[in-house]
């Protein structure tokens, strides 16, 4: 759990609001535009990811999201995992972890970057 990434969040438009809270030890509850989310951090490849559970929705997907804090903790940038590369139905967490580290350095990988900054 990253202290940080707690609170609330803009969008650099100010059109996305999210805020980010702690459920327990290892994992946050996001509420983002309208929608609720289950979120827990865990680092692939050297790289900090957030696996992001919707858990409004019936199915309850998954999202896969590359993110990284500012080193002052006021501006966090957020890329999706794109799912061109791992696909939505891949389901269990190790063959997501495998594919993730096999496409590390594959620029297909991540969409497009959004970056929050913290709301005071």
């Amino acid at each position: 759990m990253q202290e940080q990434v707690l609170g609330n969040w803009i969008s650099q438009d100010g059109k996305e609001h999210m805020r980010v809270r702690r459920l327990d030890d290892n994992i946050y509850i996001v509420y983002y535009d309208g929608d609720l989310f289950r979120a827990y951090h865990s680092d692939v490849a050297d790289t900090p990811f957030v696996s992001v559970q919707d858990i409004n929705s019936d199915d309850r997907k998954y999202a896969y999201v590359v993110w990284k804090l500012s080193d002052d903790g006021k501006r966090l940038n957020l890329r999706n995992v794109s799912d061109k590369v791992i696909p939505k139905e891949t389901r269990h967490s190790a063959a997501v972890a495998a594919l993730l580290k096999k496409n590390a350095r594959n620029p297909e990988l991540f969409g497009e970057e959004i970056e929050f900054r913290k709301e005071q």
